[in-house]
């Protein structure tokens, strides 16, 4: 089989250029990542869902490849920049996952402009923080103030992926690492994604949601435990909920076989 060609564009929005990837051909597929900001992210997805679909993914503002150094106000303005990129891009409508804060993203959307968005996906996503929630951020907030961005992205990855992932691969996720590092945002660009983090609660507005939606997550993830994930699915009236039964926050990658397969399921049905 052939593989799919990627075409690579450096898309303006405004304020922003926005490094934008799309492969495959098909229904229009957005796939939207977590707090790291990158598009590829979702390379796991990409080699099996670009066969069936046109898969388009993207580095946020002041991440990766786009225009660095800007940060961001809160979840609501990065939902703003994907609107700018799909206006850009004549995308009338869209497919669309989001994982962690893409999946806070996607909340957005699907509240501000449904007729945007064919089918959701909501990824190791919640839809307002706990106490736990808030501490774990908090923590995670002091460790890259004090400790600085290598300790930050360590602990970090320690958190995303589960031991049996991590341990028989150690020297690949320090290879991870040391390229995370290469293309970490800077500390006050983190600093006010960690705020976007913290601060999003659409508890009271999701119910309003109206759209054929899973949300998906694992038993096991410690950032956005699966609690969150059984709440998305009871306050949105018709939502698939799955939970994996391990791989962590980061099982887009951990499990991506299981993964891949209940996401195509859910877009093809």
């Amino acid at each position: 089989m052939e593989t799919p060609q990627t075409s690579i564009q450096r898309i303006d929005i405004g304020d922003a250029e926005l490094h934008v990837e799309i492969t495959g051909s098909g229904p229009d597929l957005l796939l939207v990542s977590g707090l790291g900001g990158r598009g590829a992210f979702w390379k796991p997805q990409i080699a099996a869902l670009a066969a069936q679909f046109r898969c388009i993914t993207f580095d946020h503002r002041g991440c990766g490849a786009s225009t660095p150094g800007l940060k961001v106000d809160d979840t609501a303005h990065m939902a703003r920049d994907v609107i700018a990129l799909l206006d850009a891009l004549g995308v009338a409508r869209t497919l669309f996952v989001g994982h962690s804060t893409g999946g806070a993203i996607g909340q957005h959307l699907a509240l501000t402009c449904p007729e945007r968005i064919e089918k959701l996906v909501l990824s190791c996503t919640w839809p307002g923080p706990d106490a736990y929630f808030l501490e774990l951020f908090r923590n995670r907030r002091e460790i890259l103030q004090k400790c600085g961005p290598e300790a930050y992205l360590t602990a970090g990855t320690f958190l995303a992926l589960p031991s049996r992932y991590l341990q028989p691969q150690i020297a690949a996720a320090q290879a991870t690492l040391e390229a995370r590092l290469r293309v970490f945002p800077g500390i006050e660009v983190e600093l006010s994604r960690i705020a976007a983090v913290m601060g999003h609660d659409l508890r009271a507005q999701i119910p309003q949601i109206d759209l054929p939606t899973l949300c998906i997550g694992a038993q096991d993830d410690q950032i956005t435990p699966p609690g969150f994930t059984e709440e998305l699915g009871a306050l949105i009236v018709g939502a698939q909920t799955y939970l994996l039964p391990h791989g962590g926050h980061f099982c887009p990658t951990s499990q991506t076989k299981a993964y891949n397969a209940h996401i195509t399921s859910f877009l093809t049905a």
